[in-house]
């Protein structure tokens, strides 16, 4: 793949949507525009919602930095995430700001609670306060979103997976990971084992993961259950186990979708008197510290998460300086852990 830091903006204009453009699309004039984007209660509600149409299909983005100010490089970077109270996060932030400040920039912070169009208003407001890129954790946005980021001619970076990015991307395939933990469980010889997740239409990167670990299992003429659960954490991954065991009988382990949900069940298995892994096999995924201190040892997949925030800064920083960036897309891989929960 090309490392040319102009060919390497696929499917990007060059130029953002203009207010003129706006008012065009919406058959009014540019002070009709602004003034349903900046003064809604002097123009009508069919005007505007005719205003705000034209926005969201153009991708137009109002520059908030007044007068001379509007023209100088920020030296702030927009960092999106869907959660700040998963630690996940917090280790890829840690990579992406000790990596900015490094060489001068600092970073706005935003979270999304999986919720695609709030990931949308706020990359609408970082990029009106000209932000000098954009950092985004995943590659599934909303159509607006889409059309937003289409327009930008900023570095966006999509961390935390891989696919057909908009710009760059760092991350790990997270469909392969679900193959790896679920072949590691029928070497063990775990031939009935259920996945449990939470919440997966947000947290669609678990999502793949279980399909990987059903593909494994289907193929080898086995059935792949799936039981979600409404919320994550150690408390959920208990109440996971307490409905394992009473919806599927016979289960001999369980796929969680990470080291909160798995180490909350290991530790109410032992509340239990449920030997792991001999009465039930137990595995995540993130490799967390908690479940490396625990007994049995969880076994999980560790993905680099702070290698990946520093990875992805460093790209971020090359393009901002007119350099070559290494690699458009790049594979930080991952590490199967086996402990003795399975």
């Amino acid at each position: 793949m090309s490392n040319d830091v102009h060919n390497s903006r696929r499917r990007r204009s060059t130029e953002q949507p203009t207010l003129k453009q706006v008012a065009d699309a919406a058959g009014v004039s540019a002070i009709t525009a602004s003034r349903a984007l900046n003064r809604p209660d002097q123009v009508n509600e069919r005007t505007r919602a005719r205003v705000l149409e034209a926005v969201e299909r153009l991708g137009y983005v109002p520059n908030l930095v007044a007068g001379s100010l509007a023209s100088a490089r920020s030296r702030f970077i927009a960092v999106i995430v869907p959660s700040l109270a998963n630690s996940v996060f917090i280790e890829v932030i840690q990579g992406l700001q000790e990596t900015f400040e490094a060489q001068g920039y600092q970073i706005l912070l935003g979270n999304t609670e999986y919720d695609l169009e709030r990931e949308y208003q706020l990359i609408r407001t970082f990029l009106g306060w000209s932000c000098s890129a954009l950092v985004t954790a995943g590659l599934r946005h909303n159509e607006a979103c889409r059309t937003l980021l289409a327009n930008c001619d900023k570095p966006i970076m999509e961390v935390m997976e891989l696919g057909e990015a908009l710009d760059l991307n760092v991350g790990l395939d997270h469909t392969e990971a679900g193959r790896c933990m679920a072949r590691h469980l029928l070497e063990r010889g775990h031939r009935q084992a259920l996945f449990i997740g939470a919440r997966l239409a947000g947290d669609y990167r678990a999502g793949m993961r279980y399909a990987g670990h059903r593909e494994v299992f289907e193929q080898a003429g086995l059935a792949a259950p799936l039981l979600e659960l409404e919320r994550g954490g150690l408390d959920a991954g208990a109440t996971g186990l307490e409905r394992a065991l009473a919806e599927h009988p016979g289960i001999g382990a369980i796929h969680f979708a990470n080291d909160d949900l798995a180490t909350g069940a290991l530790l109410h298995a032992q509340r239990l008197g449920l030997e792991v892994p001999q009465k039930i096999a137990i595995a995540g995924f993130n490799g967390l510290p908690l479940g490396q201190h625990v007994t049995p040892r969880l076994t999980t997949i560790r993905s680099p998460r702070q290698a990946m925030g520093e990875l992805a800064a460093m790209e971020v920083i090359r393009r901002l300086e007119g350099q070559r960036v290494l690699r458009r897309q790049h594979d930080v891989g991952f590490e199967l852990l086996v402990g003795n929960s399975t």
